[in-house]
């Protein structure tokens, strides 16, 4: 695994622009440094994929420079992990991506109906097809990575999950441990920062500026008053902006967590890659976990 902080790019929102403004933040992010373009073959309805398939197709030397990154299972009432269901929607997001493989593909959602060894099938041929090189999963607690594991001949490398310095119950789950008292909704992560670490897979935070499907993002919502009143301090401090912090929150950890910022716009995209840039110290990282309404044991 990689050790060097790195921030991704997500696509689900990019079918809101025009195929010239979705090649200026592409590239844009590219000459920041970004390597990681999320996706997924439901974003948009399929019009994102669509839509990086024809920035490739206008800058032909960037497929080898990038890693991409699709995921699939979720369909419009159902999850579906079968094998046909797998290897159709990853080579259709080859085909709309017009990228000739993909680099990673992750299982969306847990589906209560998996059938392991089909899901080890079709990641067998998509590997030896040549059409995927990793593999991973997303929205997975321990428990159901280890099934996977168990039937599969290759391995999990990426685990997708909602984090944030609000919504950080893997956090607090781990502060917790064996307590009376406990934050709300703190078992949910069940250990899973500690158990990536221990499998050596690589955790990647989507929603990294939300509070909420509800909320929304966090930054300058009056809602989280105290905790932008912290990151404004912080933003103060390091010539940054509040967005930067809180992502250097989430780079802060050793887990080496890598955001995915689901931007559309190359300002603030520049304003989010300056998380790069710092370090918060131990007493700060912790001060913005207390400003987002958590506490300590």
């Amino acid at each position: 695994m990689n050790n060097k902080k790195s921030i991704s790019l997500g696509c689900m929102r990019i079918d809101r622009l025009s195929v010239c403004e979705a090649e200026k933040l592409i590239l844009s992010a590219v000459e920041q440094g970004i390597t990681l373009f999320d996706h997924a073959d439901i974003y948009g309805g399929g019009k994102c994929e669509l839509l990086f398939g024809q920035v490739l197709k206008r800058n032909l030397s960037l497929r080898e420079k990038i890693t991409i990154q699709s995921k699939c299972g979720i369909c419009s009432n159902c999850y579906n992990s079968s094998k046909e269901h797998i290897i159709a929607q990853a080579q259709k997001s080859i085909a709309n991506l017009q990228c000739g493989y993909l680099d990673i593909l992750l299982i969306h959602r847990p589906d209560a109906l998996v059938e392991y060894d089909e899901v080890n099938e079709a990641f067998n041929y998509l590997y030896s097809k040549g059409l995927v090189k990793h593999f991973g999963v997303s929205n997975m607690n321990a428990w159901q990575i280890e099934l996977y594991l168990k039937h599969l001949d290759l391995p999990i490398e990426y685990n997708q999950l909602q984090f944030s310095a609000v919504h950080s119950h893997m956090i607090s789950q781990g502060l917790f441990v064996n307590m009376n008292e406990s934050e709300s909704n703190a078992e949910l992560s069940s250990g899973l920062i500690e158990y990536c670490q221990l499998r050596s897979i690589k955790i990647q935070a989507w929603s990294s500026l939300m509070a909420s499907w509800e909320d929304g993002c966090f930054i300058d919502n009056p809602k989280y008053f105290a905790l932008n009143e912290k990151l404004a301090e912080l933003a103060l401090k390091y010539s940054v902006s509040k967005s930067a912090v809180a992502i250097a929150w989430i780079l802060r950890h050793p887990a080496n967590i890598t955001p995915i910022v689901g931007t559309t716009s190359v300002v603030h995209l520049n304003q989010i890659m300056q998380s790069l840039n710092f370090n918060l110290t131990r007493e700060e990282w912790y001060a913005v976990y207390k400003a987002a309404n958590h506490r300590l044991p």
